[in-house]
């Protein structure tokens, strides 16, 4: 794949791997240095990296490519927050992982809908 590919995404392949990555550090970190937020962080991470890869690998439509930042943005918010939990013992601000969760499910959803609003036949 071309990742210079205008129906690619390069930022989302980016986030894929970051959050893959991420993922694994951190359950390494988990494991050896317990916390139980960061457990949880981890594994958000490594369930939703395989979402940015495959949206920015497949070209999708403009519909599925803002559905997926949305995840993006519901999962730095609510990862970013078990993380702060953690490591800096207080949250990232008041309510972000609520809203990174509500976001997490909105961006799940509009996911599924981009398959009603853009069908495309599969391949």
């Amino acid at each position: 794949m071309n990742l210079a590919n205008p129906n690619g995404s390069r930022l989302l392949v980016l986030a894929g791997g970051l959050a893959g990555a991420a993922g694994v550090a951190l359950s390494a970190a988990a494991a050896h240095h317990g916390g139980a937020f960061t457990g949880t962080a981890a594994s958000f991470l490594l369930m939703h990296a395989p979402v940015f890869l495959a949206i920015g690998l497949i070209g999708a439509n403009r519909w599925l490519r803002i559905a997926s930042l949305i995840l993006l943005a519901g999962l730095l918010l609510f990862a970013g927050d078990l993380l702060a939990r953690d490591f800096w013992g207080s949250r990232l601000f008041p309510m972000s992982a609520p809203i990174g969760g509500t976001l997490l499910i909105a961006g799940w959803l509009a996911i599924a809908i981009s398959t009603v609003a853009h069908p495309r036949p599969l391949k």
